[in-house]
């Protein structure tokens, strides 16, 4: 069977029959179908093929059309298996707990760079949130790189001590006001 003109034309036509998988979508498998279709060749008999190429092609689309079908229902098993087991789809968001909790923690960060004075929260905010460059907001303040990095300095370790004042469960912003105090 090795000789038999559907193999004879795989053969002949094997990187043509690859690129056409590779174009219909299956990418990493494409190989995999390639192999799947020249096993297929060969436990075919070709009695009555008219255009082995054309047949070879319908093979391979039927051959790619199955796999998907085939990791769609697994997808779809697991999925059920995961709603089975864990009594529900996976929510990805975070708990309303978790939520919460972030939000007050970012309320009393927000205290503690208040509390640092206009010109410290303004050049944090502009550089953390506003991702402007250091040397920039010496530009528009119309200040020395070495001040924007002072005040740089006194947010980061003021926001650091409110951060582990709040893991502790101490008061975050006499904490950041510590930090502030003692580094004058």
């Amino acid at each position: 069977m090795a000789g038999s003109a559907l193999a004879q034309a795989f053969m002949a036509n094997q990187p043509l029959l690859l690129r056409y998988l590779r174009a219909r979508g299956a990418a990493a498998d494409a190989e995999d179908c390639l192999q799947d279709l020249w096993i297929r060749t060969q436990a075919s008999a070709d009695d009555g093929i008219g255009d082995s190429l054309a047949y070879l092609y319908r093979m391979a689309h039927n051959l790619m059309l199955d796999r998907y079908r085939t990791a769609r229902r697994r997808q779809d098993r697991e999925r059920a298996y995961r709603k089975d087991v864990e009594g529900g789809d996976v929510d990805e968001a975070p708990a309303a707990d978790r939520i919460l909790t972030s939000r007050e923690r970012l309320r009393q960060i927000d205290r503690v760079l208040a509390g640092l004075g206009p010109r410290t929260e303004h050049i944090f905010r502009r550089h953390r949130v506003d991702e402007v460059g250091q040397r920039d907001i010496a530009a528009e303040l119309g200040i020395t790189l070495s001040a924007v990095e002072k005040h740089l300095q006194k947010a980061y370790r003021a926001v650091a001590a409110a951060q582990r004042a709040i893991a502790d469960g101490g008061d975050p912003i006499a904490a950041g006001k510590e930090s502030v105090d003692g580094q004058r």
